[in-house]
């Protein structure tokens, strides 16, 4: 699916690019395997090459363009993801899905009617500056952008589970062959109290999802937050002091959830045969397997990361927290974002990556657990054309992040961006850092 509109707009560029970021996505797994299902909690892998377009198609129908339906079933089928916490996970077989011939065939269409439409409005007075006004032509395709972008991120979550035989290494894939320079000696900066703000005000003009408007001005006591990430090495540390046998470190429903699923320690960390005693673990990276680098990022679910939190005497920041300590954090700066890389870099690679307060790597390199619960900012309003994207997680069961890592899409590193998960899913790239009062 390669046949590109010629562009008239830089938005409809925006989409081409992201579009070439997705389709080189799939081509890494080999195509006997498009039909497997590397999270339990996701659809397989063959429903998103589907998704990606059916969305789209279903978005500008009728709001941008008319686009006439040539196959209400498959937009149907192809229309919604699915995020089960704690249970109810699919139970559809391959045999349940299209072949890989006519989801291709849709998806190819859907693709060429989109961009008759596009090709024509881009000559046109439809796509002018009213990019954060509801219903607006370039709120449509930002939406359509930042929605492909965040695919491209989170299927880079599955994938890197498939066995590593089920892919076809990427080129341009350096990752380590050794363990690197070792552990990273751990600090703590100061924040001073002051305020900092969530969110944007609906004026500004900008380009946002439901969730980041509502402005909201927080006053935040003055803390202690970790310069670094917490690293793999450090979380050796929890491990090998028992951090996962101890139900005092994890609350009620995070140990229930551990000792129901076995888990024991992050889920890309593998021990080498005959050492499960002397701690000699090793990391299943996208394309390789390797001796655990120390001084990267771990990633863990929230769960994992609140009790770590407990055990080192701390606590996982509040979303003001993290942000009020990412004042002054150049977005633009050097880091480890922006599909640039498979794997994370060490936790002090990019040391102008720093904000006004010496708090270093905030942007990329790995998303950041917080103790907030997802919720809405005052005066939300769902977007009519996605009124499910933000309010069906308002629920209490999903934690918000902050930051952006290696599959981050540089346009979503701006400071009002919201993402989250529930707590006990591991398959993020996703770290944290601890804050003391």
């Amino acid at each position: 699916m390669n046949r590109d509109p010629a562009p008239h707009h830089p938005l409809v560029q925006r989409l081409i690019d992201a579009r070439h970021i997705t389709d080189a996505l799939f081509s890494i797994v080999k195509p006997e395997f498009l039909y497997e299902r590397p999270i339990r909690e996701r659809h397989r892998i063959v429903f998103y090459i589907g998704h990606l377009e059916a969305f789209d198609r279903n978005l500008l129908d009728q709001r941008l363009c008319d686009l006439p339906a040539f196959d209400p079933h498959l937009d149907q089928l192809f229309a919604f993801g699915i995020d089960p916490v704690d249970g109810g996970f699919p139970t559809d077989q391959p045999g349940d899905w299209p072949s890989l011939e006519v989801v291709r065939g849709y998806g190819l269409r859907a693709r060429e009617q989109i961009d008759r439409t596009l090709a024509a409005l881009g000559d046109s007075a439809h796509l002018g500056h009213a990019g954060a006004q509801a219903g607006a032509a370039e709120q449509l395709l930002n939406v359509a952008i930042e929605h492909r972008l965040m695919h491209a991120e989170t299927l880079a979550y599955m994938l890197h589970q498939l066995p590593l035989a089920q892919k076809v290494a990427d080129s341009r894939d350096v990752s380590p062959t050794h363990v690197g320079r070792g552990a990273i000696a751990e600090s703590m900066v100061s924040v001073p109290a002051g305020s900092t703000v969530l969110g944007m005000a609906r004026e500004s003009g900008r380009f946002g999802w439901d969730n980041e408007f509502g402005e909201l001005r927080v006053d935040v006591p003055a803390f202690e937050i970790d310069r670094h990430m917490v690293t793999n090495g450090a979380y050796c540390q929890f491990i090998e002091a028992g951090g996962y046998r101890e139900p005092k470190w994890w609350s009620e429903k995070d140990w229930t959830w551990r000792e129901a699923e076995r888990i024991d320690h992050p889920a890309c960390w593998l021990q080498r045969e005959g050492n499960r005693e002397d701690g000699a673990w090793t990391l299943r990276t996208m394309f390789a397997e390797v001796p655990l680098p120390l001084d990267w990022p771990v990633y863990v679910s929230h769960a994992e990361a609140s009790a770590y939190a407990r055990w080192a005497g701390k606590t996982l920041p509040t979303e003001a927290q993290w942000q009020r300590a990412a004042h002054g954090a150049p977005q633009a700066a050097s880091g480890n974002f922006d599909f640039r890389s498979w794997d994370p870099q060490p936790v002090d690679a990019h040391p102008d990556n720093v904000s006004a307060f010496g708090v270093e790597g905030q942007f990329g390199n790995g998303w950041e657990w917080t103790s907030t619960v997802f919720d809405a900012l005052p005066g939300f309003e769902a977007f009519p054309f996605y009124p499910g994207y933000s309010a069906n997680f308002f629920d209490g069961q999903h934690y918000v992040l902050k930051g952006g890592s290696a599959r981050t899409a540089q346009c979503m590193l701006r400071p009002a961006f919201r993402n989250w998960f529930q707590p006990h899913y591991q398959y993020v790239y996703a770290g944290f850092r601890c804050v003391r009062e």
